[in-house]
This record gives C-alpha cells, structure tokens and sequence, in this order.
C-alpha cells in the first residue's frame, strides 16, 4: 500500500464533493451470492492485533470485538485531506448499513500519538459520527499495531522546526476484520462507498448477522 502523503492537497472541490455525496442504501436482497475476489493481501498478514486506549482511558484490543467486523484506517488529526475524507466515507458506509451498523466497529487509530492525546481522538472522531472510536496508546504500541497491519508512517519535519512543527507521512485505507478478528479485506484510499458497503454487507450475511 503507498504512503499517501497528507500536504499533497486533494484541493477545496474533493473535499466538497467528499461531503455531498449521499450514502449508497442496500437491501439485504442487494448482497453478493458468491464472494468477492479473493484478497491476497489481506490473506497475507491474516489476523492483526492492537492494543491500545480508548478516548475513556481504558485499554482497547482487537480481541474486543469479536462477533462483529471492525473497519480500520490508520491516520492523524491534523492530516488535512486524506484523514477526513476517509472518516466521511466511514460515516457514509455506516448509514448505508443502516440498522446492520450495529454489527460494525468503524476505528481510528492515530499514527501520530505525539499529539493525539485520547481527548484530541475523541473529539476529532465524534464531529464525524460518535460510533468512530479512536485509538492511540504510547510510540511502541502504535509502531506495534501499525506493523501489524503492515502500514507505513514517517514523521516529516522541516530543519530547524520546533518540535511540535511537523507532519506525518502514512499508509492510507481502510482494512476490514471479520467476525474472527481475520483481516477479510483491504481497501484503497478512495474506494466507493457502494463497494465498500457490499464487502461488509457479504461478510455479515456470511456470519449469519
């Protein structure tokens, strides 16, 4: 997956056109009788771990939420494009979902614990929908669960900056978990919302959700 660099404007339009496209909506009658392609990447790191905090200081795994399927993107609050237009289309799959969006666990997890507090996360992730949760925890474990995912991210700092002056560089997507904590499928960064929705709709019919 390429490092997606955050100072690479996407421009004013694209995050315009992010907020104004509605959410597809899916009967149930709409999901695929045969599964989607096989994902070989996804099969490759086969079931990823975390641990990490929640925004209410308490520790967070991906042992958590077994039984429902976690939607994943790895990012930080001060990205100024790639970061919200992700979170926007996790609010878009979630209402597309519908009453089924209870059986999802759509997650933040911050590349950037410097100065993504649990207080910044949960902020940042509940002015685009309250059922985002954010995740962040000290350097290593961040470095651990990024790995874990086999995602990428660098800190970009100009010579001379304060050391509070800087950006980061990081993999962009979204990873689905099923049921079982197996990584199921990766999505690239700008991925529909109606393909994305299809793919967690095929896997809860599969687990009989």
């Amino acid at each position: 997956m390429p490092i997606m660099n955050p100072g690479a404007s996407l421009g004013a339009c694209a995050l315009v056109l992010a907020l104004s496209v509605a959410p597809a909506v899916f009967a149930q009658s709409d999901v695929a009788s045969t599964p989607p392609p096989t994902d070989a990447s996804a099969q490759a790191i086969s079931t990823p771990r975390y641990l990490l905090m929640a925004p209410n200081g308490r520790s967070v795994t991906s042992e958590d939420f077994r039984g429902r399927l976690q939607l994943i993107s790895f990012g930080f609050t001060s990205c100024p494009d790639v970061c919200p237009t992700t979170l926007l289309e996790m609010t878009h799959v979630l209402a597309a979902l519908g009453a089924k969006a209870q059986y999802l666990q759509p997650i933040f997890i911050t590349v950037d614990p410097q100065r993504d507090t649990t207080q910044v996360l949960g902020a940042y992730t509940a002015a685009f929908d309250a059922r985002i949760l954010g995740l962040t925890g000290p350097p290593a474990l961040v470095q651990r669960a990024a790995a874990n995912f086999k995602v990428r991210f660098e800190k970009i700092q100009e010579p001379g900056a304060r050391p509070d002056v800087y950006t980061m560089d990081h993999s962009a997507g979204m990873f689905l978990l099923g049921p079982d904590g197996n990584l199921v499928a990766k999505f690239g960064y700008g991925a529909p919302v109606a393909e994305i929705t299809a793919r967690i709709q095929y896997w809860m019919t599969a687990a009989g959700l």
